[in-house]
């Protein structure tokens, strides 16, 4: 098992020696390890990496050849929410009923009727096909079946067919402080630095000291300013709806990045930027920021990223109102114009794999507004979109 482990990793392309390898067996039959797994892994990672780039690659390699040495002991329990037992009593149509349903007919449609609705409907409605409810054929209202309608005041997506959704929705901040997972990306975000000293001489300047005492015969003490990153970053976070699948990956991203720039500030948005941002999810909706101030505040001079897995429906783009949360007075392209106007340097950061970009629409419209400068959110990715803002 031991040598399967040898050559996996080197299989893996971390780069691990022979001599490392027999080091690692003496320390096993020292009894290192104290015969337990988690010592070993730790042992064994301390005796054959050298570089923290590898590490991921050697904890990939680590649980697939050591996989079922330690098994859990204890039961998994877990309470079901009471929202999904409700849920269960909602409608479900056969394929039949499903094809007797027709779209109908457009945004404009759409929208126009239901205005009227609105204004005709005077309390809570369940089932039907008319008015907005629940568990009904109407396109408006939630946990029913419409091959377009417009989703009101339902907690999740289902059937991923509404053309507009109207919800008030609670999201948490992403953790700054999250570590694990970080350290790749960290290193691919040094790339994006620029050094000077800058502010009080606090720090000691030992070649000047040294030259100074040599010339003048006694100690002679120079200071100087602490070399600091003045590469100053504007960082946009998509948050909430299909960004859920990504929040791990965006809170390192978010960690890493608090670690590596001093100067950085940062605003987060739902889908696509519009007329205000916020700091605070759990304030979204009493403490916002209008998005000019922010254009107004941070000089273009700032580093802009953009995350966010570009997956809405076009209209939330390209259309005055699209938005799915607010009646936006303005199309969200136009927003993000204003933006790369302004910012030279703006890129992109994208969780979805690139290789899945073609299958939506609204990640090409995206993509093309920010003048193709869209990357993966992977190292490689991140790689090259550190070298587009350095240019």
């Amino acid at each position: 098992m031991f040598s399967t482990f040898f050559h996996e990793l080197k299989a893996a392309k971390v780069p691990v020696t022979l001599k490392e390898y027999l080091t690692l067996m003496e320390a096993l039959q020292a009894d290192l390890a104290d015969r337990s797994v988690e010592h070993f892994y730790y042992l064994s990672r301390a005796a054959l990496v050298k570089d923290e780039r590898h590490l991921d690659k050697f904890d990939q390699v680590f649980g697939h050849v050591f996989k079922g040495l330690e098994l859990m002991s204890e039961a998994v329990e877990a309470d079901i929410p009471e929202e999904w037992l409700r849920v269960m009593s909602q409608l479900y149509l056969t394929d039949e009923e499903k094809a007797k349903i027709e779209a109908m007919g457009g945004w404009d449609k759409i929208m126009e009727e239901l205005k009227k609705r609105l204004d005709e409907q005077k309390g809570r409605h369940q089932g039907g096909k008319k008015w907005i409810g629940t568990g009904g054929t109407s396109p408006y209202g939630a946990y029913g079946y419409n091959p377009a309608g417009v989703r009101i005041g339902q907690k999740e997506n289902r059937n991923n067919r509404a053309i507009k959704v109207w919800d008030k929705r609670e999201y948490k901040d992403l953790d700054d402080s999250v570590e694990l997972g970080t350290r790749n990306i960290k290193i691919a975000l040094r790339r994006l630095r620029k050094f000077a000293r800058e502010g009080a001489p606090d720090e000691l300047d030992l070649d000047g000291t040294i030259k100074g005492t040599a010339h003048k015969g006694y100690l002679d003490i120079h200071m100087r300013p602490e070399r600091r990153n003045t590469v100053k970053v504007l960082m946009f976070f998509d948050i909430g709806g299909s960004m859920d699948w990504h929040i791990k990956t965006a809170e390192e991203l978010f960690s890493a990045a608090r670690t590596e720039f001093k100067h950085l500030e940062y605003f987060y948005f739902h889908n696509c930027l519009y007329e205000f941002l916020w700091k605070d999810n759990a304030r979204r909706w009493t403490e916002r920021t209008p998005t000019w101030q922010v254009l107004h505040t941070y000089p273009s001079d700032y580093k802009v990223f953009f995350v966010g897995d570009a997956s809405m429906s076009p209209y939330e783009i390209s259309v005055a109102g699209g938005s799915v949360e607010h009646m936006n007075e303005e199309p969200g392209a136009l927003w993000m114009k204003r933006v790369t106007d302004i910012y030279e340097h703006a890129v992109w950061l994208n969780p979805v794999p690139e290789h899945h970009w073609g299958w939506t629409p609204s990640i090409k419209i995206m993509r093309d507004l920010m003048g193709g400068r869209m990357y993966p959110l992977t190292l490689d990715g991140l790689d090259r979109a550190m070298r587009e803002l350095m240019r």
